[in-house]
C-alpha cells in the first residue's frame, strides 16, 4: 500500500519552475491559497533536498486560516543527510522524516549529521544509495499518510514518476517566459529515450485562477 500522490506545482509557459539562479516566485497570490488548501486536506508534503536547500521552505498551511495541528507531515528524500540543521522544515511546527540512505553509515561526516537529525526528526533509512521510493512510500502510508502531496523539485518528481508512484498532477500556468537552457523544468533527471515510453495523463479539470490556467490531470501508466 502507499500514500495516494498528488504532485503540485507551478511553472511558466515555457515549462520552467525556476530560472538558472534559483528564482521560483511563479505563484500568483490566488494560486498560493489553492495551495495552501490542498496542503491543509493531505496528511503529508514530500520534497526533494535540493529544495529544502535551495528555498528553505517551511511547508506548512500559512497562507489561509490555519491552525498548528493543520499542518501536514514534512517529508525530505535526502539520500546522503544533507539537509542544514538550521532549516525550517525541522522547527517544530509539524513533524519531519527524512529519508536517507543507509549508506550514510558508512561516511563519518554524513552519519554524525544524521545522528543530530535524529534528534529533531524521524529518519527513515533506505537500503542502496538513493532512497527507494517505493520502500519510502510503503514506509509513509504505514505511518498514516494517507494522502501526499509532491512538491518537487524536478529531478525527484521524475523519479517518482518512472516509478509509478504519482497519482494525479495539478500544475498552475503562470503567464510568465523565463527560457535558460539551464532553467529547471517541471521533470528533469534522466528522462525517457522514446515518446512511446512517455507517461500519458488524462485532463480532469481545468480552470483560470486570476492570471493563470490550472490543469488538474490523472496519471495514466496504461501502455
Amino acid at each position: 500500500m502507499k500514500p495516494y500522490v498528488i504532485l503540485n506545482a507551478a511553472m511558466t509557459l515555457d515549462g520552467k519552475i525556476a530560472t538558472k539562479t534559483g528564482s521560483s516566485e511563479i505563484s500568483s497570490k490566488e494560486d498560493l491559497e489553492r495551495v495552501h488548501k490542498l496542503r491543509k486536506e493531505v496528511d503529508g508534503i514530500m520534497v526533494g533536498i535540493n529544495t529544502v536547500i535551495a528555498d528553505d521552505p517551511r511547508l506548512t498551511v500559512h497562507k489561509i486560516p490555519s491552525k498548528k495541528e493543520n499542518n501536514p507531515v514534512r517529508v525530505v528524500v535526502d539520500s546522503k543527510a544533507r539537509t542544514p540543521l538550521n532549516s525550517r522544515i525541522l522547527n517544530d511546527d509539524a513533524k519531519t522524516i527524512i529519508a536517507v540512505s543507509n549508506n550514510v553509515k558508512n561516511h563519518s561526516k554524513s552519519k554524525e549529521n544524521c545522528e543530530n537529525l535524529q534528534k529533531v526528526a524521524d529518519v527513515f533509512y533506505s537500503k542502496g544509495e538513493e532512497v527507494n521510493l517505493k520502500d519510502l512510500m510503503e514506509y509513509l502510508y504505514e505511518n498514516g499518510v494517507e494522502a501526499l502531496m509532491l512538491e518537487g523539485g524536478s529531478t525527484l518528481n521524475f523519479s517518482m514518476i518512472k516509478e509509478g508512484l504519482i497519482d494525479e498532477i495539478k500544475i498552475a500556468i503562470a503567464p510568465m517566459i523565463v527560457g535558460g537552457r539551464l532553467a529547471k523544468t517541471f521533470f528533469d533527471g534522466d528522462g525517457f529515450d522514446y515518446m512511446s515510453e512517455a507517461i500519458n495523463l488524462d485532463l480532469k479539470n481545468s480552470f483560470s485562477l486570476g492570471k493563470d490556467l490550472i490543469l488538474e490531470y490523472k496519471v495514466n501508466y496504461k501502455k
